[in-house]
Parts: C-alpha cells; sequence; structure tokens
C-alpha cells in the first residue's frame, strides 16, 4: 500500500458516488476504494487518485452535524502535460467553464472550471515550446 503524506483534500457532497463517476470521466481518476453508509445510499468514505494525487470525498450526513457551504476561495489545482485535452474532456463530462483556458502571463496555460457538484478546479500545464 502507499503511503500517504501531506494534506489531501476531502470534499463533502452531496451525491458522492456520482461525484466519483464524474471524476472518472472528467479527470481520468482512478477509484482507490469506497465505504458505503449503513442506509445504502450515502458514502461514508470515497478515495480517488487523480494524476498521481489523491483526493477523498465523503457524502452530506447532517444528522451528525455535518453541512455542505460552497467553497470559499479554495480551488483544486490539476497540473497536467495537455491542459487543452484536461479542460476539454471535464467540459465534455459536465463541467461548467469558468475562466477560459489561456496562455497566462506568468508562463502556463490555466484555466477554471466548476464541477456539477460546486467546486472549483484549475487545470494548468507549461506552455509548449
Amino acid at each position: 500500500m502507499r503511503q500517504l503524506n501531506g494534506i489531501i483534500p476531502c470534499l463533502t457532497i452531496d451525491g458522492a458516488a456520482a461525484a466519483i463517476d464524474f471524476y472518472k470521466r472528467a479527470f481520468g481518476a482512478e477509484e482507490v476504494s469506497r465505504a458505503e453508509a449503513e442506509d445504502g445510499k450515502r458514502l461514508m468514505h470515497g478515495h480517488i487518485r487523480i494524476n498521481g494525487s489523491d483526493l477523498m470525498m465523503w457524502d452530506l450526513f447532517p444528522e451528525y452535524g455535518m453541512s455542505v457551504d460552497a467553497p470559499r476561495g479554495v480551488t483544486i489545482h490539476l497540473e497536467v502535460d495537455d491542459a487543452d485535452k484536461w479542460y476539454q474532456r471535464a467540459v465534455d463530462a459536465g463541467a461548467t467553464a469558468t475562466m477560459p483556458l489561456e496562455n497566462a502571463f506568468w508562463g502556463s496555460r490555466y484555466g477554471q472550471l466548476r464541477d456539477p457538484f460546486g467546486h472549483s478546479w484549475a487545470i494548468g500545464s507549461p506552455l509548449k515550446e
């Protein structure tokens, strides 16, 4: 088993199983593990890997005091070798473009999306020579 260190984003999502399926289509995510809740409708735990990075998620459990607020100032950044390909793949899967993919002044290709679950994603890659 791979050792996990550092900060691993964990998203509270109303519909975590659907989010995992979306991330597979949009970002080529690999599902590492999942644990269903006793009600058989929600996930207590979902773990995916995207381009070598880990992302955890679980469903909303208001009965335990959990709430889903719109993410405030948090953007998940996916650094890839071909931003155009990954950006288009995410849009085709149902993400909403929020910042067009462009050559940024800091020297990379960069754009932002919002997934169907309300989370902001940035996609970037080095500029091709």
